[in-house]
């Protein structure tokens, strides 16, 4: 007679721990949308963009359909919902299209927070039985997805707010401490045959897997971003009218699409719309809402590179996960502290790299509809690591792949300066 191995399930303790995760995780996003009326929830400002309301939707969407749908006895909310709210998992069925998010008045706001609540419900109640660890893992996950869409509800709302008149406030953001000019250097980096990529315990995406070896070269990383005041001198030095400092999809695009500063800028240079509303510029604050293209540009005009994403988490890997997170309630990059050593590596803006986002030697997608959670984007993007000013600190690690196409400038995304030794 054969035996079967029995399932791995999860002891008591962990599922505690999962629990308080899973309650922490939904209360923060709820706490974002606090100050939105159903009026803002429902705005999508551009094709990239969706609402909130589609945001709080989807994220539930993603724990009814890939932890409580695997009950053979569940039954669904709304069974039609299980399409309306879908993202890109074409495995799953039909899908809504992106740019028409915005169209979605019915549901209603208030629906969907009931919906939040019943989902939530139904979660605490699955969460005090026997968990299997490919269970415990597929609501991890959901934590973490959700934490990527806490992300996308404020640079979202940030964008359609930025196309109002009134230039409204998300909510009034504490004013930073005044620092010290920190003067920029390049620290040296290792050289030789290093290993980057996830391959402890803990969460990480399949993108990050496996570890593997890379070479470095001799090379050097500036010892802080790239601030306000120096972004500054490269427009009034003619950067965006200089063609010889862009590569060529980046001029068509600064000729196409009229760039002339960073997103959000105002013409004087002097402020910047934000999420506290129109704020004065601190030229001592890391530059933020600048394209792979606007990076790029800027480092060639620097005398520098943009770091590959190997040198970058070859330091990372190295230091503690600290800095200016969405806890800090600043919801904006502020400036550096003067202090020793490699600053802002996590936190205030997400780091455009020299690096496209393809996979690592060894890379296998999660099985089933989940394969298509990142595996399948590997085409035409671009990696950017560390976080930024409106990431959770609990969803950030050293091997974080972060991806967008080379024209995004919407994210909280910046750079760093990186040199040939």
């Amino acid at each position: 007679m054969t035996s079967i191995a029995p399932t791995p399930v999860v002891d008591g303790t962990a599922r505690a721990a999962l629990a308080a995760r899973y309650a922490k995780v939904r209360a923060a996003t709820r706490d974002l949308v606090a100050g939105l009326s159903a009026e803002d929830a429902q705005l999508q400002s551009m094709p990239d963009a969706s609402p909130s309301k589609w945001h709080l939707a989807h994220t539930t969407w993603f724990f009814e359909r890939f932890v409580l749908m695997a009950s053979p006895d569940y039954r669904p909310v709304q069974r039609t919902w299980l399409d309306l709210f879908n993202s890109y998992y074409q495995s799953l069925g039909p899908l809504p299209i992106r740019h028409q998010r915005g169209l979605l008045s019915r549901p209603g706001y208030a629906q969907i927070l009931d919906y939040r609540e019943r989902i939530d419900d139904a979660m605490r109640e699955r969460l005090q039985a026997p968990l299997s660890e490919a269970q415990a893992a597929a609501i991890e996950l959901g934590c973490q997805h959700e934490q990527q869409h806490q992300e996308l509800i404020l640079t979202d709302i940030l964008h359609a707010f930025a196309h109002n008149p009134l230039q409204p406030a998300l909510r009034r953001l504490p004013v930073p401490a005044r620092a010290t000019p920190l003067p920029l250097t390049f620290i040296a980096g290792d050289a030789g045959l290093r290993e980057i990529g996830h391959g402890g315990d803990g969460f990480a995406f399949d993108c990050e897997t496996p570890r593997h070896p890379v070479i470095l070269s001799p090379h050097a990383l500036a010892n802080r971003l790239v601030t306000n005041g120096e972004y500054r001198a490269f427009i009034e030095d003619g950067g965006y009218r200089n063609p010889l400092l862009w590569l060529s999809e980046g001029w068509n695009a600064v000729q196409k699409n009229g760039w002339q500063r960073p997103l959000y800028w105002a013409d004087a240079l002097d402020s910047a719309f934000t999420l506290g509303g129109r704020l004065p510029l601190d030229p001592l604050a890391p530059v933020v809402h600048v394209s792979f293209y606007e990076a790029d540009a800027f480092a060639r005009w620097a005398g520098a590179r943009l770091p590959r994403e190997a040198e970058w988490e070859n330091v990372a890997q190295r230091q503690p996960v600290h800095g200016n997170f969405v806890e800090s309630g600043f919801l904006q990059p502020v400036a550096a502290e003067a202090d020793d050593g490699m600053q802002q590596l996590f936190g205030d803006v997400w780091e455009w790299t020299a690096s496209p986002y393809v996979s690592y030697p060894g890379f296998r997608p999660l099985p089933g509809a989940l394969g298509e959670y990142n595996g399948k984007f590997m085409s035409g993007q671009w990696v950017l690591r560390g976080g930024s000013c409106v990431s959770p600190a609990d969803h950030l690690r050293a091997s974080y792949r972060n991806f967008f196409y080379p024209a995004d400038r919407w994210q909280f995304s910046g750079l760093r300066l990186a040199k040939d030794d």
